[in-house]
């Protein structure tokens, strides 16, 4: 009697119920993708680098040039504007200094902590010396470079604002992000400045500088208390 020979099943392929043999699926693979998040996250670490490079060359040049104009035309809103982006740069240095490290997450809550008390010395400056200036301490002046400085700002800040916010929010970076508000402040401060710098030269209202200073004071002391509850993400 002949036995019957069964097909049997190797790793090449399986057995149908007729003895026909189908391809094994090959399971799928998972590697790539995390492959690729990596390579992602890499991208968008060297971006915020590269932004915050930028955002740090521009704010000491604005730095510079926007205190030496303040002291020249005794305005404090100049001023206040130059402390600004010295503070700028020092919450600019702060994520550079977080992303800078192996595990950019474990240094996010003192890079915050750096933005925050910045945004706080900023206000707390502006407010004494525009109280100062109201109560005829000193009176502002016309000043062409304060005029133009804030004009540039105007049109610069907002790219650098909104290209490292989209990177920060997609590396899930609140500081980085954090950092593109201040960087957005920036944009709201140049427009704040400029009203009242042209009020001043156009009609002489010295009055308009500290006003607009305080404004900026406002402005900082709100966007200190949410960079210290970490509230930047969004």
């Amino acid at each position: 009697m002949s036995e019957t020979t069964r097909p049997s099943s190797g790793p090449a392929g399986s057995t149908c119920a007729d003895g026909c043999s189908a391809p094994r699926t090959a399971p799928a693979e998972t590697t790539p993708v995390i492959a690729l998040e990596a390579d992602r996250r890499a991208v968008l670490t060297r971006r915020v680098r590269v932004l915050v490079a930028a955002t740090i060359t521009y704010n000491v040049i604005e730095a510079i040039v926007a205190i030496t104009a303040g002291h020249i035309a005794s305005s404090a809103a100049l001023i206040g504007f130059g402390l600004d982006s010295v503070i700028e740069v020092a919450s600019a240095t702060a994520v550079a200094w977080q992303f800078s490290g192996a595990d950019p997450e474990q240094r996010e809550r003192a890079a915050l902590r750096v933005i925050a008390l910045s945004f706080f010395a900023l206000a707390a400056y502006v407010t004494v010396e525009s109280v100062r200036t109201l109560f005829g301490a000193a009176e502002a002046e016309h000043s062409t470079v304060g005029i133009v400085l804030a004009a540039l700002s105007l049109v610069i800040m907002p790219f650098l604002s909104a290209a490292q916010r989209r990177a920060g929010r997609e590396l899930g970076s609140v500081s980085a992000v954090a950092d593109s508000k201040q960087t957005l402040l920036c944009t709201y401060l140049s427009g704040v400045l400029l009203v009242g710098l042209l009020l001043n030269s156009l009609f002489g209202w010295s009055w308009a500088d500290p006003i607009a200073a305080l404004v900026i004071a406002a402005v900082a002391v709100r966007e200190g208390r949410e960079a210290w509850k970490g509230r930047h993400c969004c």
